[in-house]
């Protein structure tokens, strides 16, 4: 059997702190009694989407309300001058919207003024949990949408032949009666048409996709027609690796959440951000499979309408979930079932004027954009 090389020992002098401060993806900041930042490392800078420059100006509690759970852990540290961890911890501002993470304070050697705070992001982790119900969700509709198709068109086509019928030898008054009957059946089979999408389950046609120029195209159509009046902001990341995907579905799975965002806002000062970025370390298992895929390209789409109402929020992908008085609540649905068939993973978080979609998807596999 081949000898393993031992690693010559290198000198502490020649590793960097900094730099391994800077190579740990959690966020790691250094706090006073008052809450006051004394020092962020880059991943604190993402988890709050400040600079470390900026974190230093300020405190802990511009960013997280009073109340918060993280100030009790902060004071529990410093009296008994010992760290203290807990999990499943939720923090939620304006600021921060709603983000699950995991804490752990400890005080920072022996100034007793001093601790440092690390926070773990949770969220993706139900993320997962949380996508698993939602192709769950898409599923059913697949069902539904199979047995529509087949037992409720061919009836309606035989009921809107017989109206037809009638009409030739109705009164005016019966003749509206018909003509009503003829309607509603045009509607259901509107209805029913609009399903048959998730019946669909021919093989995905991927290929590499530029996002920008998806986001871009969904974008403009929005602007030309039901977003006229609404201010768009742009923040993408221009390393981004292409998305493994289908261009023309991606181009829906956006559309959707665009135009949902549209009618979300208010009459006068309505704005829908969208975002692109690079996340490290997000994998999902692959159901009856060992392989995980990779999921690193996350895209948002955010606004600042009401928000969406507490009792909507878990079932929001549901089929026939809606807020819209005329809405069938088919639209998130087919969003679910679309990113699912990408193997990716849909998040939604939503407060009053923060409302955010974060769609999570692969990357091409001949694109590493050199990371």
């Amino acid at each position: 059997m081949a000898k393993v090389a031992a690693l010559e020992p290198r000198p502490p002098g020649d590793i960097d702190p900094a730099g391994v401060l800077a190579a740990i993806q959690d966020a790691i900041v250094v706090v006073d009694v008052d809450g006051a930042i004394a020092f962020a490392n880059p991943g604190a800078e993402q988890f709050f989407d400040a600079s470390a420059a900026v974190l230093g100006a300020h405190s802990l509690r511009d960013m997280l309300p009073g109340d918060s759970p993280i100030f009790h852990l902060i004071r529990q540290a410093q009296a008994n001058r010992s760290s203290v961890a807990e999990t499943d911890v939720t923090l939620e501002s304006p600021r921060l919207g709603v983000r699950f993470v995991a804490i752990n304070v400890s005080p920072l050697g022996d100034d007793p003024d001093l601790c440092v705070v690390t926070l773990r992001e949770q969220t993706i982790a139900r993320r997962i949990d949380q996508q698993l119900t939602h192709r769950n969700a898409a599923r059913s509709v697949t069902a539904m949408a199979a047995i529509l198709a087949h037992e409720v068109k061919n009836p309606l086509s035989g009921i809107r032949g017989a109206a037809q019928l009638l009409e030739q030898n109705a009164s005016d008054a019966d003749r509206q009666l018909t003509r009503l009957i003829c309607d509603e059946a045009d509607r259901i089979v509107a209805l029913v048409n609009s399903m048959e999408v998730f019946s669909d389950e021919r093989p995905l046609e991927r290929a590499a996709v530029n996002i920008h120029q998806v986001l871009d195209h969904v974008r403009d159509l929005a602007r030309s027609g039901f977003a006229r009046q609404v201010r768009f902001h742009e923040d993408y990341d221009p390393s981004l690796p292409a998305v493994f995907g289908n261009r023309d579905q991606l181009i829906q799975v956006f559309l959707n959440l665009i135009k949902n965002a549209a009618e979300a806002l208010p009459e006068e000062g309505g704005e829908i951000a969208l975002s692109t970025g690079y996340q490290h370390g997000v994998r999902l298992a692959v159901p009856g499979s060992e392989r995980r895929v990779h999921l690193p390209l996350a895209i948002t789409v955010r606004d600042n309408g009401g928000g969406i109402p507490d009792d909507l929020h878990r079932h929001l992908f549901d089929p026939f979930v809606t807020t819209k008085p005329k809405g069938t609540g088919l639209g998130l649905a087919l969003v679910a079932k679309i990113v699912g068939n990408h193997g990716g993973v849909i998040d939604v978080q939503s407060q009053p004027r923060r409302t955010e979609f974060r769609v999570m998807l692969p990357m091409a596999p001949d694109d590493r954009g050199g990371r």
